[in-house]
């Protein structure tokens, strides 16, 4: 690979660079990044190396490895992943929130849901939107939802609760004024979430690769469209972690481009993407087939 690379070439990812920065990702992260994805690497950090005028991939390297306030290390993976996200996506875990879920936790005093990998914030504020039209406004002091994401740049950004009008596109006007202020001046095609629906959310750094041992139990915790950038053995061990976040009969939604499937856990399966802890007292670990 890269045979031809020369010294100080940012355009080129020799091979021992990309295994460097393949295992920091792993170590640290537990992100897979295979053979293959070299030129992913490759093209997306040299973007970064060249943003920040670093003349090589190996002093960028030692820049990430070097900076104790870990944000570059941060900058790196947000560099090597992808941040997509919408308001509402993926409806069919929204609707089953409706339906199935928040009927059981109507009458509680306090709900408490978890938004992992929450990016710049529309799953953690569709969450809210969803809970406040089925329980009403009444019930906004009593909701809770922790939105956690290892990117320090897209907390920010979700913290702020704003956003360009063509984000909302296919939202009922209804829903729009019922939770939205709409931007005048220079922000007059941005909507920004109302300021008692952005106080129920709480916004927080967090690696899944850290202990979050003390965080919950949660009825409900949204962990979507993130193993898939992890491998077989890092998936089950977050899964397995995040089970023990769930309170029994608590729920795990995970992205539907990603499944359980092979990996030994105590959940039980209900529908795509969709999975249970079971009761205390109920039937214990299986392992799953969807």
């Amino acid at each position: 690979m890269n045979k031809n690379a020369r010294a100080g070439d940012v355009s080129v990812l020799t091979a021992r660079e990309f295994e460097q920065i393949r295992r920091l990702a792993h170590d640290q992260f537990g992100l897979d990044l295979r053979e293959g994805k070299e030129t992913l690497v490759s093209t997306r950090l040299s973007k970064k190396i060249r943003e920040l005028n670093f003349p090589s991939f190996q002093a960028y390297f030692r820049h990430v490895i070097e900076d104790r306030t870990g944000e570059s290390l941060i900058a790196l993976i947000d560099a090597l992943t992808t941040n997509y996200t919408s308001f509402f996506r993926e409806p069919a875990h929204f609707d089953f929130l409706r339906e199935t879920i928040l009927p059981g936790l109507r009458d509680r005093g306090r709900i408490d849901v978890w938004s992992n990998a929450c990016s710049t914030g529309e799953e953690p504020y569709s969450i809210a939107f969803c809970l406040i039209e089925e329980l009403g406004e009444q019930a906004l002091d009593r909701i809770r939802i922790l939105a956690t994401d290892i990117s320090t740049r897209v907390l920010d950004r979700a913290r702020q609760g704003a956003y360009p009008a063509e984000r909302f596109q296919g939202i009922p006007a209804s829903r729009l004024r019922q939770y939205l202020l709409r931007g005048e001046g220079r922000f007059q095609n941005w909507y920004r979430v109302k300021p008692e629906v952005r106080a129920a959310v709480e916004f927080q750094r967090l690696n899944l690769m850290d202990r979050f041992s003390h965080l919950g139990p949660f009825p409900v915790i949204f962990c979507r469209n993130v193993m898939i950038y992890f491998d077989r053995p890092t998936q089950q061990d977050l899964v397995n972690r995040l089970s023990d976040c769930l309170e029994p009969g608590g729920y795990l939604l995970i992205g539907h481009s990603e499944s359980l499937n092979g990996i030994d856990h105590p959940l039980r399966y209900l529908r795509p993407a969709t999975y249970r802890k079971p009761e205390t007292g109920e039937a214990g670990r299986n392992r799953s087939r969807g």
